[in-house]
């Protein structure tokens, strides 16, 4: 091996291509032309001996040694990374990062125009990417660094090589078109509660990104030996606030995403029935990069711009609704204090 033909910058080509596998998306995620990226991995076949991918149809499939390299690899950049940033101050308006976030159109709608608007001003040069969530496999995609922080339910405790903020509590709400036929015989006005045997004999349709029939809603109604009439399942917010606007169904989606859609689509909100706990969301991340200055100016302002948003210490009131009395906070997951860890993040 050459090591006299060895560069920093051939390090980064490699780390990204175990990423990619595209030499065109290595360098959108790196900012060097594809003609570049390809003359960096010629010039690492030959210092390594070694062709390191493979033409596979449309894929590029790592060799043994850069497979073996993949891990090892990613360390010691990281590493390098925090070793150079040391205590310098960080400067926003220098940063040229590409950062990428898993996230539901939730996000979308609440907090990506506040962030581009904040990072038009103050980093300017900074790229962002919202990727659609994928909770089964949030821990491979955090270990593969294919993405950098993910913003999900706070279902169960993460792993010790995860750190985690809690973002936010969602509030589920109910919406159906203006010209529901059943709500309007019945009398319920906007804002009002639907009666709970009206509300399970109606037609639901049901956010489920991964796939499942029946969510914490169902569980709620189940304890207190309820059932409701799920018809339809669709993998984002939207499209529960699309079909919904188009027919005669019911759905439940948080309601600041409701409050924001609803006149656009010709939407009604209602009360729920029963005692629904609020959902914890949390910014998940690898380790790895909690000390990384970028990375975590990056999630203090996601945090920021999501606290706003938390329906436990802003919530949104229905006229004539008794929200304390009809929603609680739900469990979410405990984790050891940090060292310099914040009150309001724990993990930050």
């Amino acid at each position: 091996m050459n090591w006299n033909s060895l560069d920093l910058n051939l390090l980064r080509v490699l780390d990204a291509m175990l990423h990619e596998r595209n030499t065109t998306r290595v360098g959108e995620r790196i900012g060097l032309s594809q003609p570049a990226v390809s003359a960096a991995l010629k010039r690492l076949r030959q210092v390594l001996d070694n062709p390191l991918f493979v033409r596979e149809g449309n894929r590029m499939v790592p060799t043994p040694l850069a497979e073996s390299l993949e891990e090892p690899l990613r360390q010691a950049l990281a590493r390098i990374e925090r070793t150079l940033s040391g205590g310098a101050p960080f400067d926003p308006a220098r940063s040229t990062r590409l950062f990428r976030l898993a996230g539901d159109d939730y996000l979308s709608e609440t907090l990506l125009p506040g962030l581009m608007a904040l990072l038009s001003k103050r980093a300017p040069g900074i790229r962002f990417q919202v990727l659609p969530t994928n909770p089964n496999r949030l821990a491979q995609q955090l270990a593969e660094s294919s993405i950098d922080m993910a913003v999900l339910r706070a279902d169960e405790e993460p792993p010790d090589w995860m750190d985690h903020a809690l973002a936010l509590h969602a509030s589920p709400t109910v919406v159906a078109c203006k010209r529901n036929k059943r709500l309007t015989r019945a009398g319920v006005k906007d804002r009002e509660t639907i009666p709970i045997g009206l509300f399970c004999d109606m037609p639901h349709v049901f956010f489920s990104p991964e796939g499942k029939l029946a969510g914490r809603e169902d569980a709620a109604l189940a304890k207190i030996g309820r059932q409701r009439r799920i018809v339809l399942t669709v993998p984002d917010f939207f499209s529960v606030a699309r079909v919904v606007a188009q027919t005669q169904l019911l759905g439940l989606i948080p309601d600041r995403f409701a409050h924001s859609v609803a006149s656009q689509l010709g939407l009604r909100i209602y009360a729920l029935p029963f005692k629904m706990p609020l959902v914890p969301l949390a910014l998940y991340w690898h380790r790895r990069h909690t000390s990384d200055a970028e990375h975590r100016w990056m999630r203090e302002r996601i945090l920021e711009l999501l606290e706003p948003l938390d329906a436990l210490r802003h919530p949104v009131s229905l006229a004539g609704d008794d929200a304390d009395d009809r929603v609680r906070p739900a469990a979410r997951p405990s984790r050891r204090s940090r060292k310099g860890a914040s009150p309001r993040h724990p993990s930050l």
